[in-house]
């Protein structure tokens, strides 16, 4: 099984139909330039994982955690980075052309922005379900 985005961890707890799985850091992103664009950040975290078969996992287990298929991360990519800064870029274009000044057209841009995460996250749910991780045990 071939993945795009993977992630070596350990099960840190177990729900019904989740496994939570804390996310070691990547030695890679401590030289990475771009580590703070990724998201990544070399950080330990917590990923929560839905499988019907939570309970054949077991707490300090060691895991991977893997995107689906590779669609769902360019998806993530373009929701997250891409269609902010064409809704940026719009609105700010707009605004200017409809003869508004420098700050007003910023402004109503970072307004823009603030509504287009808050309508992101509204719609967080939506996003769960078409971006699934899946756990493999090493």
């Amino acid at each position: 099984m071939s993945h795009t985005l993977q992630h070596r961890g350990k099960v840190d707890h177990i729900t019904n139909d989740k496994v939570f799985v804390r996310v070691e850091k990547q030695t890679a992103c401590a030289g990475c330039h771009a580590k703070g664009l990724c998201g990544e950040k070399g950080e330990e975290r917590i990923m929560e994982v839905t499988t019907p078969y939570a309970s054949t996992f077991e707490v300090g287990e060691s895991v991977i955690v893997a995107l689906v298929n590779r669609s769902m991360g360019w998806s993530s990519v373009a929701w997250g980075y891409i269609f902010p800064l064409v809704v940026l870029l719009v609105v700010l274009f707009g605004v200017k052309a409809l003869g508004a000044e420098d700050g007003i057209a910023a402004v109503t841009s970072i307004v823009a922005i603030a509504i287009y995460y808050a309508v992101l996250y509204a719609l967080r749910s939506k996003f769960e379900k078409r971006i699934q991780f899946t756990i493999i045990k090493e």
